[in-house]
């Protein structure tokens, strides 16, 4: 008997949610195992007096994350979340990740148990054990596999069909293969490998290094500076994966996009880089530059700093991770900023 198609649910609706919704409507009209509509989960937000879901479903197109760049008109922007996840069979979670447990609390029990799902959130939690994987929590909240997604992927430019690889990390081979299918596109390239991980971990922490690298283009400093910034960023990357994560982990997956393809793209062209250079050069703090310059969008780099400092410094390793500690400090208590340069004169890398 053949399979049922397979229904898609994208959890998720701003900048990268909706570049990926442009990848995925025009991907299941290709192929007969998916099915021909893809729903969207949108928060529902006024723009210019009407409702943004009413703007996607009839003008195709996200006016507010997503402006210039038309959507398939299979994507479906779907206000009640328990209505877009019903019945799906593949979820794709592309939230800010400050949000994800609340919104896994609010859909638990109302996705089918055979579902499966992909985060392509950047972020990390915490729990009483120390370091929460956003897959981790989803795993566990909802009972279904999920692989994830992190790369080099700056959403416009994405969305604009612009070439770019990305990492799908799954410890299911077959379903991240699954996904690749769904995702996948001749200017999209996909490679899966096994040490999710590591891969969830690398779109996480590389956030804390954009905002070092954009304290040093407030400062002026120039870019043999920022290239050590990320050159050591990536050390501390590396040993806090093998710190934490309870697998083997394998450099390999450094040197796959998710790890420093896309530390050098965030580190020269990401949003945290952006605000993390706004806040040298404007003495305003990190919550008023998010809220005045990213028209509502959620920054990663200083609340992910925020986690992994209280996990370091829990397990009495802050001497080991100076650059995390100096980004975290400068954000939240004050360090003068201008410290960002001792903190890379004096580290561990260089004695």
């Amino acid at each position: 008997m053949a399979m049922a198609p397979l229904r898609v649910c994208i959890v998720g609706s701003g900048n990268w949610g909706s570049a990926v919704a442009k990848i995925i409507g025009n991907n299941v009209k290709k192929h007969q195992k998916f099915a021909p509509m893809v729903k969207m989960w949108v928060f529902e937000e006024t723009v210019n007096g009407r409702k943004l879901t009413d703007i996607i479903n009839n003008d195709h197109e996200n006016v507010k994350y997503l402006p210039g760049h038309k959507l398939p008109e299979n994507v479906i922007a779907v206000p009640s979340l328990s209505d877009a996840v019903g019945d799906a069979d593949l979820l794709v979670f592309v939230i800010p990740h400050q949000f994800i447990r609340r919104i896994c609390d609010e859909i638990t029990g109302q996705v089918p148990k055979k579902a499966l799902g992909i985060t392509l959130i950047k972020g990390i939690d915490e729990g009483p054990e120390g370091l929460r994987l956003i897959s981790d929590i989803i795993r566990e909240k909802m009972g279904i596999d999920i692989s994830v997604l992190m790369g080099a992927n700056i959403a416009n430019e994405v969305a604009a069909e612009k070439f770019c690889e990305t990492t799908i990390g799954s410890k299911v081979l077959e379903n991240g293969l699954l996904f690749k299918e769904l995702l996948q596109t001749p200017n999209f390239r996909i490679t899966v490998v096994d040490d999710a991980d590591t891969v969830e971990l690398c779109g996480a922490l590389k956030n804390i290094v954009a905002v070092g690298a954009g304290f040093c283009d407030g400062l002026c400093c120039g870019d043999n500076t920022k290239a050590a910034v990320i050159r050591l960023g990536l050390m501390e990357m590396i040993a806090f994966a093998r710190i934490f994560c309870k697998g083997q982990v394998s450099t390999a997956t450094f040197l796959e996009s998710c790890g420093v393809a896309d530390l050098i793209t965030t580190c020269y062209a990401g949003r945290n880089r952006r605000v993390a250079e706004a806040f040298v050069k404007t003495g305003k703090s990190i919550e008023e530059l998010e809220r005045d310059m990213l028209n509502g969008q959620k920054l990663q780099g200083p609340p992910t700093a925020a986690e992994v400092h209280r996990i370091i410094k829990q397990k009495g390793i802050l001497e080991k991770f100076p650059l995390f500690t100096a980004v975290y400090q400068i954000c939240y208590e004050g360090r003068p900023v201008q410290e960002m340069l001792s903190c890379l004169q004096s580290h561990p890398e260089h004695i």
